[in-house]
């Protein structure tokens, strides 16, 4: 703990949690002082897609695994055009990365874009404060020599409960990520022909991995911003409609919801993940919750239950849906049962629609989500799958 009027020395920082929680360490990265929640990633590796994840906006991500940046960075695994996190902690940064892709440290990265952060404070003990304690607002300062003066800037920050962010993370203009021809070695783009399936994608904070694995699999992605409507997605004359992950709270996000059960209405389906598992719940009529910690990293036990399968997933996310675990549950657009479950807490992990049928037996998929992260990187890549489901999802409904 650092009592106030503790002065910093050069190179020295201090984190401050809103509970008046405080450590003391070495500044890393940027200096200056950034806000933020204060989340924990259990990730061994892929601090590289972590930190250009959309997903982490507005956060300050601590890193369980103790040593950090050995690989340094390199300009083919970043998940977006830039580093998303509010800043970054971690107890035993590399001094010298080894790796033949590198092409500069994660120190320079994080300096060059502006992102402060904090080493060489004890994580672990910071990672059981914020599970016994909950996520919760955050501080770090390279330049504040009061911990009291910066809590009560922690305390005026803003908080991620009610926060609509998607705005400020999705793609400014639409884009297209074309079809990879079937069986090519070499990324050839595929001939948009009658035989092409066409995704829209809503973009509310996407990953780069997520189109490119559609497009791997012969489909057309066509990339629009959150702002877009369901005349902008009818443009597209699509197959499937996609949600991506994304941040924010997703009771504060409407819009979206509202363009969602129209496209359920039309009969369009649907894949969701992350925030678009989150999104499908709410406009499937369930609520959504903030978990007390979230699960982030990549090592996530989730049961399939439409295959009885156990999956180790990546995951990113502090909100869940709040849906009856057992039974099914009639909604406008068909019946909605769980299809996922997270086998450490029980979290609502995956959703699944199909048509009602007279009988209460099964009707045919319309549209699912999950919590977690298929399109994964770095790893795992249990849940690949799922793209192929949504291709036969597609498929099927094409030929009706």
């Amino acid at each position: 703990m650092v009592s106030a009027g503790s002065t910093i020395s050069p190179g020295e920082a201090i984190l401050v949690l809103e509970d008046g929680r405080t450590f003391r360490g070495e500044s890393y990265g940027a200096e200056g002082e950034t806000f933020g929640e204060a989340v924990f990633s259990t990730g061994m590796t892929g601090y590289q897609e972590t930190l250009t994840d959309p997903s982490y906006h507005r956060q300050v991500v601590v890193m369980t695994a103790p040593h950090v940046g050995n690989t340094g960075m390199n300009d083919e695994d970043p998940e977006s055009g830039r580093i998303w996190v509010a800043g970054y902690v971690v107890r035993d940064p590399a001094r010298i990365p080894s790796n033949w892709r590198a092409t500069h440290t994660l120190d320079d990265a994080l300096r060059d874009q502006g992102v402060v952060g904090i080493s060489g404070i004890d994580t672990r003990a910071l990672t059981r404060h914020l599970r016994e304690r909950g996520a919760m607002r955050v501080g770090i300062s390279s330049t504040e020599t009061d911990p009291q003066a910066l809590l009560e800037r922690v305390l005026a920050s803003g908080e991620m409960a009610g926060a609509e962010l998607s705005d400020e993370v999705t793609t400014s203009e639409a884009y297209v990520v074309p079809a990879v021809s079937a069986g090519s070695t070499t990324g050839e783009r595929a001939t948009t022909g009658a035989g092409t399936l066409r995704v829209a994608a809503i973009d509310l904070g996407i990953k780069a991995n997520t189109p490119r694995m559609l497009s791997e699999r012969g489909v057309e992605v066509h990339v629009l911003p959150a702002t877009a409507s369901i005349e902008d997605v009818l443009a597209v004359s699509p197959d499937g409609l996609f949600y991506s992950n994304g941040p924010g709270d997703p009771a504060a996000t409407t819009a979206q919801v509202a363009l969602l059960q129209d496209a359920l209405e039309r009969g369009i389906p649907y894949f969701g993940i992350c925030f678009g598992n989150q999104l499908f719940g709410r406009a499937l009529g369930f609520g959504t919750y903030k978990l007390k910690y979230g699960h982030r990293g990549i090592n996530q036990p989730v049961m399939d239950r439409t295959t009885g399968k156990v999956e180790v997933t990546a995951h990113n996310h502090g909100f869940a849906v709040d849906a009856p675990l057992e039974g099914s549950t009639t909604t406008p657009y068909g019946v909605a049962t769980v299809s996922h479950v997270c086998l450490n807490d029980d979290v609502v992990e995956g959703l699944e629609l199909r048509d009602a049928v007279p009988d209460g037996g099964q009707g045919a998929l319309k549209a699912f989500s999950v919590q977690y992260h298929p399109e994964a990187a770095a790893g795992p890549h249990d849940a690949a799958y799922l793209f192929d489901r949504f291709l036969d999802l597609m498929n099927e409904r094409k030929k009706a």
